[in-house]
């Protein structure tokens, strides 16, 4: 595996969850941890600013020897950068494995507060981003990743897997699929019939997209489970349960990474999920 792990830090507690988190997953993976503080400071002859700049430093400093504590062995390299936070974390994620991000929380039911930084870093990002709230570190339970069907995404299924086996955690796969077009005009009996129909297709095209991904991972349970209703709001319910949560978010290679956005259910699911969540780009 290549890259390193590169977690966000600014001394927040969010961004403190998520050095622990991408530690642990540094050590998963036997991977560097890179923590960048980035920030534009102002200029030396500013007053105030030489104090402010030795603070951010020992603060970063200190957070270095703290991970090196809590996991024995982990090779940390800390780097403060005076550039934007959005340009600097951009720039390590073109050569990093996985990119983490603290996320500020503002409770189990709504979710993540996503600032600036963190929405625009998502946008441009071109390896798998996690975002960790400060109170929400990994609990028991499996790997959560959601499918779509109609777009086949390989990196997103290769990320799930992956974070389930190095885990030796199970991987549940969750595919939404809306009611067929039209049913509202029909009745009850037909709509059961037409539903049956369609339940049964798209069964066996999720069996069939998983089929070599438990071949190259036997080491993971499976579960599969096909759920009829709107993705967004599905797989963020699925998430109560999850350890992490993966959804993809699709690459337009012919616009400008500036000018990338989040689908619903990523934007979704960052929003409102209360587990770490990885936003796998595909495409």
């Amino acid at each position: 595996m290549t890259g390193s792990v590169v977690v966000g830090f600014d001394g927040s507690p969010e961004s403190l969850a998520a050095t622990e988190w991408a530690a642990r997953e540094a050590e998963r993976r036997g991977l560097r941890l890179d923590v960048l503080q980035a920030w534009p400071w102002p200029k030396r002859d500013v007053v105030g600013s030489d104090q402010s700049h030795r603070h951010a430093l020992a603060r970063l400093t200190g957070r270095e020897a703290e991970l090196r504590a809590l996991v024995t062995g982990l090779e940390v390299a800390g780097s403060a950068v005076s550039a934007d936070p959005v340009e600097a974390l951009e720039e390590a994620a073109r050569s990093a494995a996985v990119l983490v991000l603290g996320s500020r929380g503002l409770g189990t039911l709504r979710g993540f507060l996503v600032g600036s930084v963190s929405q625009e870093v998502l946008r441009r990002a071109v390896c798998p981003v996690v975002l960790v709230r400060a109170e929400a570190g990994e609990a028991a339970g499996p790997v959560t990743v959601g499918l779509d069907l109609a777009r086949p995404a390989d990196p997103v299924l290769a990320f799930a897997f992956e974070a389930a086996a190095l885990r030796s955690a199970p991987l549940r796969v969750v595919h939404v699929w809306p009611p067929p077009a039209g049913t509202e005009h029909l009745s009850y009996g037909a709509i059961g019939g037409l539903e049956g129909e369609v339940s049964a297709h798209e069964r066996a095209d999720l069996s069939e997209a998983l089929e070599s991904w438990r071949a190259r991972h036997p080491e993971v349970q499976v579960t599969a489970d096909l759920v009829r209703g709107k993705a967004a709001v599905e797989l963020v319910d699925a998430a109560a349960t999850a350890r992490l949560l993966v959804v993809g978010r699709r690459l337009h290679h012919r616009m400008p990474l500036l000018h990338h956005h989040l689908g619903p259910v990523a934007h979704a699911a960052i929003h409102h999920a209360h587990c770490p969540v990885a936003v796998v780009p595909y495409g």
